[in-house]
């Protein structure tokens, strides 16, 4: 056997050794449980509540009351206010243009001369009645002498023929002509009269419209007119928004709007409500009411239009927040902004609030009692882009909902809450 194959078995030897004094030394391994690995889950605290409940949603705002502003007759502006531009406030009843008065004094001059003139015609023919009658009067009486001097002078005829003729023998005069008793003289001048009154009134009617008044206090929603401008009537010359009210309509689905009691009824049945805008990245809040609800089904979107009233909207908001005292000024709700709605309903069964991401399909929220995951059914009363209401007889008086998410969720694994908001076991939906 040559050398290095001594000296390969020699190796081969010594570290067999070395490997039977390693195994033989080693120690024994300690037992030990396994451990179970308890799923961690992120939770949020609930409470079920009765009563009212507040139905959420999204409107624009706009006019309750607007009005387009024209002239009711022709001519050149010659004075325009100054607040009648856009953004503008008036006042109820402040002139807002005029239009040159000229020709319309001079109207109102010439129908008042014709006035006069009528009367005078008026009186004419009054005194010609009476003087007519005086004279028919008179031969009336000179007729009747006559007609007695006559029947005095002849004999008289049978008592029969005598009845027959008795108003021709007893002197009787016939009735006058009616145009002698200057009557429809009379008349016709007092039409006269009357209509020279009409065109008068028309006159000045006229003449007042020379000036063009605001309805309402509003708002000045827009604006065309200059010093100079011939306008024609009915040409729209601006618009007026009435600032004593808006509008809010707010669409609405049948199952929320059956949560708001006497919505049909009329006036609203005065249900609060309110309406948030933002503003300077700050919200601000408006009260008001509801005023109707469209009893005609959308039907595109097979909602139910509700109107809300928001009173006295240039009085300037209510800030929301913690740091409502540092708000400052307080904007004006505007026209055409995009508001959050609430509308206090009410639901006739106990339900929680919870975020909306704790819904899961089916309509079903997970909960954690006791350590171990309860799978629960429930009924959506409503819900908003970030909150649900719920119902259902397996939420009991409250607990801790989970937000977070389970790859494979069975009922009664057990699970672990993360943070300070719950612990596993402290809520008890039973």
């Amino acid at each position: 056997m040559s050398r290095q194959a001594i000296y390969a078995i020699g190796v081969l030897l010594a570290a067999a050794a070395v490997t039977f004094v390693m195994i033989a030394l080693r120690p024994e391994p300690v037992e030990q449980e396994p451990v179970a690995i308890i799923p961690l889950v992120e939770v949020q605290p609930y409470t079920v509540n009765t009563g009212a409940l507040e139905i959420l949603g999204t409107g624009t705002v706009q006019p309750r009351e607007e009005v387009s502003l024209g002239s009711e007759i022709a001519g050149r502006l010659v004075w325009v206010n100054p607040n009648f531009r856009e953004g503008g406030t008036v006042g109820a009843g402040a002139v807002l243009f005029r239009i040159d008065p000229s020709d319309y004094q001079n109207r109102v001059r010439s129908a008042q001369a014709d006035v006069a003139a009528q009367n005078v015609a008026v009186l004419q023919a009054q005194e010609e009645v009476t003087i007519a009658e005086r004279e028919l009067q008179r031969f009336a009486t000179r007729e009747a002498n006559r007609g007695a001097m006559s029947a005095n002078a002849r004999i008289l005829p049978p008592e029969g023929l005598a009845v027959e003729r008795t108003g021709t023998l007893a002197g009787d005069a016939p009735d006058p002509n009616i145009l002698a008793t200057r009557e429809p003289q009379l008349r016709s001048a007092e039409a006269a009269r009357e209509r020279a009154r009409a065109n008068l009134a028309d006159a000045e009617l006229a003449l007042s419209r020379t000036g063009v008044r605001a309805p309402f206090s509003g708002l000045v929603r827009s604006e065309d007119v200059a010093v100079g401008t011939m306008v024609q009537p009915g040409q729209v010359l601006g618009s007026v928004v009435a600032t004593g009210s808006y509008e809010v309509r707010v669409s609405l689905s049948e199952q929320n709007a059956a949560l708001i009691p006497g919505l049909f009824n009329a006036g609203g049945a005065n249900i609060p409500a309110s309406v948030e805008m933002e503003y300077g990245g700050r919200m601000w809040r408006w009260s008001g009411v509801v005023d109707r609800a469209d009893p005609i089904l959308d039907p595109e979107t097979r909602t139910i239009d509700v109107f809300l009233s928001i009173p006295n909207p240039q009085r300037g908001g209510v800030a929301v927040g913690d740091d409502a005292q540092a708000a400052g000024a307080a904007p004006p709700l505007l026209l055409g902004s995009f508001v959050s709605a609430s509308i206090t309903g009410g639901a006739s069964q106990p339900f929680a609030t919870i975020p909306l991401q704790a819904l899961r399909e089916g309509n079903t929220v997970w909960l954690l009692s006791q350590g171990k995951l309860r799978i629960v059914p429930v009924r959506v009363i409503q819900r908003t882009d970030d909150l649900a209401f719920v119902s259902g007889d397996g939420l009991g008086q409250g607990g801790s909902v989970i937000v977070s998410g389970l790859r494979t969720p069975v009922d009664g694994m057990p699970l672990r809450a993360e943070g300070s908001a719950a612990t596993s076991g402290d809520a008890d939906g039973e």
